[in-house]
């Protein structure tokens, strides 16, 4: 198996993208460390797999993320999958909606790489290799979309974030990459639906913007999530890649 015997820590394994990634990676042989601020989230998550380490973590919380770092130890893949999707343009955007997206969308990825990187980079003297995911989206750089001002922003800046720790690193074997997935079903999306003056047609029109004809499963990122984590990407450093369904073609 692909990350087999790998030790890999993922951040909001709760639920949506970083459950399904956990649950996929322990699947494959990791040894999972998996986080959320959600301890009901994380017993659930424990329920189907009771291999996976299961920790409350507030990525926002630096002497939380230091002291876990200190507990892990040497990690071989970091999964930050933590964020948040603000709805609206820059006219709907207070300054307290742009600091909480940042904070949580960006600044959390500061935080933990920072804090497990020294372990990392021992580890890759040890086996020639260790590999950082970060989760952007194709609203980002990539691409404009309505009503995502902030969110869109934020995962620019992840982008920018990734590339810069790949140049950094690329001499020592730390990888660093992102994952730009499209519309996901996931138990946020389903809320952002709920919260529409019309969710029927909220839906629909999340489906028409996926030239797939659909919206994407977990199961249709996981993949691309355990290979950028894996050996098998030893030589990609630097990269988003999206799983959009077509919509940025």
């Amino acid at each position: 198996m692909r990350v087999e015997g790998s030790r890999i820590l993922v951040t909001a394994a709760g639920q949506g993208m970083g459950r399904a990634s956990a649950l996929a990676l322990a699947a494959e042989g990791a040894t999972v460390i998996a986080t959320d601020i959600n301890e009901g989230a994380l017993s659930e998550l424990v329920r189907a797999n009771g291999a996976i380490d299961a920790r409350r973590l507030d990525v926002t919380d630096q002497a939380a993320i230091d002291a876990l770092a200190r507990d892990v130890g040497r990690l071989d893949g970091l999964f930050n999958c933590a964020g948040f999707v603000h709805n609206g343009t820059i006219l709907d955007c207070r300054e307290k909606d742009w600091d909480f997206s940042f904070d949580l969308n960006v600044k959390s990825m500061y935080r933990m790489i920072g804090a497990f990187l020294p372990a990392m980079l021992d580890r890759c003297e040890e086996r020639g290799t260790a590999a950082i995911l970060n989760m952007a989206s194709m609203a980002s750089s990539i691409k404009g979309f309505p009503n995502r001002f902030v969110y869109g922003t934020t995962k620019a800046a992840v982008i920018g974030l990734t590339k810069a720790i790949a140049a950094d690193f690329v001499r020592t074997g730390l990888r660093c990459n992102a994952v730009c997935p499209g519309t996901v079903d996931t138990p946020s999306l389903r809320d952002r639906i709920a919260s529409a003056a019309d969710p029927v047609q909220a839906e629909k029109d999340f489906i028409a913007r996926q030239p797939m004809g659909r919206l994407a499963d977990v199961d249709d990122i996981t993949p691309m999530v355990i290979y950028l984590l894996s050996a098998e990407s030893r030589m990609v450093t630097g990269q988003a890649f999206s799983v959009d369904g077509g919509v940025t073609i």
